[in-house]
């Protein structure tokens, strides 16, 4: 991945957490990690727990950045999620309800047009 591309990545991190922190979330991690699994931010609200997936481009693009969590990056977010869920002291969170989220993130030059798709996606394990 170009440098570029990684100092947007973490521009777009950071707007997410901004934008669910104004909605009321409490930010747990961001970018946590196990093994070869990873999830952009966890982040808790009166509602519950948020797995959250992070995408983000530059204008112009040639798709809307939340087009690229497709069946297999869903997959792979509920099994972090579990894997968050099974490891460390995470008692108090294991009666939460939990969602998870896509936030999508467009720069045109310095300015963030944001998207949020709360409860985008239900997992399925078969």
């Amino acid at each position: 991945m170009g440098e570029d591309r990684k100092k947007t990545g973490r521009l777009g991190e950071q707007e997410a957490c901004e934008y669910l922190m104004s909605l009321g979330h409490t930010i747990l991690e961001r970018n946590w990690r196990h093994a070869r699994l990873e999830l952009d931010i966890i982040s808790l609200d009166k509602e519950g727990l948020h797995f959250v997936e992070v995408k983000t481009r530059r204008a112009p693009a040639l798709a809307s950045p939340e087009i690229n969590v497709n069946f297999g990056k869903r997959r792979h977010m509920a099994s972090a999620a579990a894997a968050y869920l099974s490891s460390g002291d995470h008692g108090d969170l294991r009666d939460c309800e939990v969602f998870f989220d896509i936030i999508s993130i467009l720069f045109e030059g310095e300015e963030a047009h944001i998207e949020y798709y709360p409860k985008a996606f239900i997992p399925i394990y078969a």
